[in-house]
């Protein structure tokens, strides 16, 4: 892909030319109705006889700017210079990230798309947001991935987030698989943010060898908004999927409010901490992978990765149990909730009990008829943060000898996909409760720093 005005026609293409603009530069447009626009000029990618031209504005949202033969468009700043300004600290504007050397090969990053705000664009012609998942489309909405990968499209689905489903989980699998099978350098899952963190844990699991990353990335805010987060939170995705030395299941969001960087989080350790900040999402018990400094086009490692890209083969296994709940503990919970759940055939259950790991007294019984039943019962904590610790108080005691898994320090929704996992591949009873205390897909840490605790407020 060249900077040349391809996809530039008819009147916009020619005020370009006048002006001796090209792809990167730092342009003014003055139209006839004394509006100025002044951003860096981004390539278009469809062809169209629309009079638009597309800028990237100081504040790092793309715009298409409607033009006719009164609009006067000049050069402000060329590629060359905002590029060395950019080498040379902090610019004043967001450069167009540099193009890969010509000859030199792209990676190949493919991007699924599963529904969500992320899977949309603007349209800017009219303004109205559409969905947006071919890879024309992509282009056309986010040009600069095209500077980071060659970009392949599809569509596995398209669901608003709260209604993925375990099942729908295993088609996610499968569709990754056969992309990374078919020699994708990575994979960019685009999904509604809500239910993320599950659909990456179970990725996590399903996908033990994994030679290359793969990268959930979703949106607090539509592109149709002044603050969208779309944009830079897939160039981020795009950026890890293509470049990063891990080969891991992570989820990329936002790092902060602002443009700054975003956070790569590793599937089992994430959670969705905020309705409708940009920095929603946070790594719990855990740092993250990475940070993403998409502009630079810069990965910067926080820790080490479980896996290196390129160590392993392609391993697969996927399958969910649909029979297992979580529930979360309140004071006076009635325990024929645990038996409804055990007399319809349930085969696991995940608690979110109070502090290290309890539950009412009242409860003790029908965990132990559970246990009698061989249904696995996890243990996990409401507070998140922190270890699950059943030796401390009496209750937990009594817990421990009806059989209750401690879930250690992992996240209830991520114990509940491990255990969704582990039964849909195991039918001993005693096998499952053994793995679930095993650190599989980095879902256990056994040390924690201060540093892991929430940050809000700023």
């Amino acid at each position: 892909m060249g900077l040349s005005l391809e996809g530039y026609t008819g009147i916009a293409r020619s005020l370009l030319e006048k002006a001796g603009a090209k792809v990167g530069d730092y342009i003014r447009i003055r139209r006839s109705d004394g509006r100025e626009f002044k951003g860096v000029l981004m390539p278009r990618y469809s062809i169209s006889s629309r009079p638009i031209i597309v800028v990237k504005l100081d504040n790092g949202y793309n715009v298409g700017v409607r033009v006719d033969e009164s609009t006067v468009v000049e050069v402000i700043k060329t590629k060359e210079a905002l590029l060395e300004e950019a080498r040379q600290g902090a610019p004043a504007v967001i450069p167009l990230l540099e193009e890969a050397p010509s000859g030199e090969r792209k990676p190949r990053v493919v991007i699924l798309g599963t529904g969500g705000t992320i899977a949309s664009r603007i349209e800017y012609e009219t303004g109205a947001v559409k969905p947006a998942f071919s890879a024309r489309d992509i282009l056309d909405a986010v040009p600069e991935v095209g500077f980071i990968a060659d970009i392949e499209a599809d569509v596995i689905m398209n669901i608003l987030s709260e209604n993925m489903r375990p099942d729908l989980w295993e088609k996610i699998v499968d569709a990754v698989a056969k992309r990374i099978s078919e020699g994708a350098d990575g994979v960019v899952i685009a999904h509604g943010t809500d239910t993320m963190a599950y659909t990456a844990a179970a990725l996590s699991f399903a996908l033990r060898g994994l030679p290359v990353p793969v990268a959930l990335v979703g949106a607090q805010r539509s592109s149709d908004r002044p603050s969208s987060d779309a944009a830079f939170n897939l160039i981020s995705a795009v950026l890890v999927a293509a470049k990063a030395p891990f080969a891991e299941v992570t989820v990329v969001m936002h790092g902060t409010i602002s443009d700054t960087y975003a956070l790569a989080h590793r599937g089992t350790k994430v959670r969705k901490m905020h309705t409708s900040r940009r920095d929603a999402f946070q790594s719990i018990n855990s740092r993250p992978l990475a940070k993403i400094y998409p502009f630079e086009k810069r990965i910067e490692l926080l820790r080490q990765a479980l896996r290196r890209r390129g160590e392993q083969e392609l391993e697969v296994s996927n399958g969910f149990e649909k029979k297992v709940a979580l529930i979360k503990y309140y004071p006076g919970m009635d325990p024929e909730i645990i038996d409804f759940l055990v007399d319809r055939g349930y085969r696991g259950i995940v608690i979110e009990g109070t502090g290290l790991g309890h539950v009412g007294e009242q409860l003790i019984d029908s965990l132990q008829r559970a246990y009698e039943n061989e249904v696995v019962v996890v243990m996990t904590s409401q507070t998140l943060f922190g270890r699950i610790n059943m030796n401390v108080y009496i209750t937990g005691r009594k817990l421990l000898s009806v059989g209750v898994v401690p879930g250690e320090d992992m996240l209830p929704e991520t114990a509940f996909v491990k255990l969704s996992w582990i039964l849909a591949h195991t039918d001993s009873f005693e096998e499952a409760r053994r793995l679930v205390r095993e650190n599989l897909a980095g879902e256990i840490e056994y040390r924690h720093t201060i540093d892991l605790y929430p940050r809000w407020p700023h």
